[in-house]
């Protein structure tokens, strides 16, 4: 196969980012051991090696401690531990653990575990994702222009390795698109209130 192939192939085989939706949940109570078993098997189709681990008891654990998640009651995980353990999966691969709380905490504070009558977890949960299928496409998009700019480089070099010198600016192109993106989330990190508005309603 072709570089330009096993591209196509990911885009065949991930045209949609799937997502656990808010139905396959449990609504029970989980001890530990389900809730890594329940997301090594929901989320399966993310791993690159089929013996990683997408969740581990340490990792819950070190959530726990460093107060990213709110503690179990009774050893059991809610609904809500499991929705904020999604967004923390896939915020940890290109956030810090301190990162991920400035941005977490202020939501969790607020609606972890709120009135069925008020706005909560799985409200914000279900609006979020449901962004999913547009943006995904709209990331293809991006990533098949980027392909094909980088088809046109290094038009001069030996044909022999010109495939290779591709795939290089496609990388390339790649990752200042993911370093640009990471540097604008540490930015409003840094320059972001992100707790206001519960300051706000206190003021009032």
């Amino acid at each position: 196969m072709t570089n330009r192939d096993v591209i196509h192939q990911f885009f065949s085989q991930f045209d949609t980012i799937d997502y656990i939706r808010p139905e396959e949940i449990p609504g029970i109570e989980l001890y530990m051991d389900q809730v890594t078993t329940f997301m090594d098997r929901e989320l399966a189709n993310m791993k690159r090696d089929p013996d990683e681990k997408i969740l581990t008891k340490t990792m819950i654990n070190n959530y726990t401690k460093s107060g990213l998640l709110p503690p179990p009651e009774k050893k059991k995980y809610s609904r809500d531990h499991l929705f904020a353990l999604i967004f923390i999966y896939y915020m940890k691969d290109f956030m810090s653990i301190s990162d991920i709380k400035k941005v977490m905490n202020p939501v969790t504070d607020r609606y972890f575990h709120s009135s069925p009558d008020n706005l909560g977890l799985e409200d914000i949960y279900k609006e979020v994702f449901s962004l999913e299928h547009v943006e995904f496409q709209q990331l293809m998009k991006d990533v098949l222009r980027q392909l094909g700019r980088s088809k046109n480089t290094f038009q001069n070099a030996p044909e022999d390795e010109r495939e290779n010198l591709q795939l290089f600016a496609l990388f390339c192109m790649l990752g200042f698109d993911v370093y640009i993106k990471k540097m604008m989330m540490t930015y409003l990190i840094d320059h972001v209130d992100l707790s206001r508005s519960d300051e706000k309603e206190t003021a009032d």
